[in-house]
């Protein structure tokens, strides 16, 4: 998927260059500033998004405002009612998720679910919360057996760098209009159940281990907000 959205973005590049080689040649005449063209900078990456990325509908999302704000630019109709239809088609896409969002999962979502719901049967979850506040946690040659961990308008630091794991376990992430971060050792696998809208989980470790012990089992969602999965390099 990263190859095929380097060829999109490689081909729209070459395409600008010839448009603009073709205008001072005087071959063509072609107008790329055109009412509204600052909305590709939203329509293109959405559209492409859709095919490369897990996020389909918060892609799909922010194709349609692109779409609708061009239209606006266009003077189809007003800006007014561009970003009233914008806010209605946000409420379908969330109600869309709530009521359809569990249809939509992909194969490693399940099994990764079902090894959620085995563990969280038998494990004791420290807990979390951060409402319009931030909490930070670190564990320091202490045992880690999950987490539970909530994020709404505020942060929450989870740091599992000398946590002392010794099986397979869960961290339940809720994330708000707020953000999580994880730090997870170099020795600790990880694997993840998304169910997001409008946000995401990102595994932004640089070398993830081959030979890994044990795994954390993320079970991430929310709306808004973003998760981020973290090494020792990137903690300070």
């Amino acid at each position: 998927m990263k190859k095929f959205t380097q060829i999109i973005w490689g081909i729209a590049i070459m395409a600008l260059g010839i448009i603009f080689a073709g205008n001072a040649l005087g071959w063509f005449d072609i107008n790329i500033f055109f009412k509204g063209w600052w909305t590709l900078f939203i329509i293109i990456p959405s559209f492409i998004d859709i095919f490369t990325e897990d996020h389909k509908i918060t892609s799909f999302a922010f194709l349609c405002a692109g779409i609708i704000l061009l239209l606006a630019a266009q003077e189809v109709f007003s800006y007014d009612v561009a970003w009233k239809v914008i806010l209605a088609v946000v409420l379908v896409m969330v109600g869309f998720f709530i009521v359809f969002g569990g249809l939509f999962h992909s194969k490693n979502d399940e099994e990764v679910a079902k090894k959620i719901k085995k563990l969280k049967n038998g494990d004791s979850m420290d807990a979390q919360t951060a409402v319009f506040s931030g909490s930070e946690r670190v564990y320091k040659k202490e045992p880690f057996t999950g987490s539970s961990l909530v994020a709404v308008f505020g942060g929450v630091d989870l740091d599992l760098r000398d946590a002392i794991i010794e099986k397979d376990t869960v961290i339940k992430a809720t994330c708000v209009f707020g953000g999580i971060n994880i730090v997870v050792p170099d020795n600790i696998a990880v694997k993840i159940k998304s169910g997001f809208i409008f946000g995401g989980i990102s595994d932004e470790r640089k070398n993830p281990s081959d030979s890994a012990k044990h795994t954390i089992f993320i079970d991430a969602a929310g709306g808004f907000g973003g998760i981020s999965i973290e090494d020792k390099t990137k903690k300070k």
